[in-house]
């Protein structure tokens, strides 16, 4: 059921570099994943949750461009940012008046994309630690016809 690569692939991938410690272990981690065929980026944010929202979204997103992960399509662009969104609506009442920092990340896996979001959530040194995953697919023309056409 696992053995295609899929949601699952981009999910688990995501959280892998979503909780890397330093940026080291974050190339090392992105290259295994690549030579997997699973794409990735990466990005740090910090600052107070609520007003930052948005500000994490449009990161993902230009994240996920930057590294070619998506085109610059309405459709690519709004998968990211509706899995982002998603992964931070799960965090938000642990986060909610709160400062943030840590890491999101970003994986793509054929037609799934994952948004990974990894942060330490609290005040000066008394931080909660918080996950959360969005997914989307984006729907991919010539990938779903050759699948047709080797059946």
């Amino acid at each position: 059921m696992f053995g295609e690569t899929g949601s699952r692939e981009a999910v688990t991938a995501a959280i892998s570099v979503a909780i890397t410690k330093d940026r080291v272990s974050e190339k090392k981690v992105q290259l295994d994943l690549h030579k997997a065929g699973i794409l990735t980026a990466a990005v740090d944010f910090g600052g107070e949750f609520i007003s930052s929202v948005t500000k994490m979204i449009e990161r993902a997103v230009v994240a996920a461009k930057r590294e070619n992960l998506i085109n610059e399509s309405h459709a690519d662009e709004g998968a990211v940012a509706g899995a982002a969104h998603e992964a931070l609506s799960q965090i938000v009442n642990k986060a909610i008046g709160l400062n943030i920092g840590g890491k999101i990340a970003v994986a793509r896996c054929g037609e799934h994309i994952s948004v990974a979001v990894f942060f330490g959530i609290g005040l000066l040194h008394l931080n909660e630690m918080s996950i959360g995953v969005g997914h989307r697919v984006i729907y991919d023309k010539d990938a779903s016809e050759s699948e047709n056409y080797e059946s």
